[in-house]
């Protein structure tokens, strides 16, 4: 017997919803080779660049992210649907479907992106 091929909004169904002041993050795909070549990398090196991403996509927020009017003064540092920079062992880690995703703190944000393609860990 085949294995059934979750639908987006299946997998949409499958993410977990944040609670209190935690963000929920998507990690952008891992490319299969290395930049300009055809060297496919192996699966562990793939894992390493998951483990150490450090940019995802603000995929929600628990209703407590950033209310916090002493510790966030300013507002909100980011919102849904935002890049954002964190540091590499940040959150949670967790996958739906192929897309690992990482739920962290509201405070754990550490700069908005505005164009992450050019972004990469030194």
């Amino acid at each position: 017997m085949s294995e059934a091929v979750n639908t987006a909004e299946e997998l949409e169904a499958q993410l977990p919803i944040p609670v209190g002041y935690r963000v929920l993050v998507a990690l952008p795909q891992i490319e299969e080779t290395f930049d300009g070549t055809d060297l496919l990398k192996t699966d562990t090196t793939k894992n390493q660049e998951y483990v150490m991403s450090i940019i995802g996509l603000v995929v929600d927020m628990g209703d407590q992210a950033y209310v916090d009017k002493e510790r966030f003064p300013t507002g909100p540092w980011c919102k849904q649907g935002d890049y954002v920079m964190f540091r590499a062992n940040s959150g949670t880690r967790f996958k739906v479907g192929d897309v690992e995703y990482r739920l962290m703190n509201d405070d754990s944000i550490e700069a908005v992106v505005a164009d992450p393609r050019g972004v990469s860990r030194a």
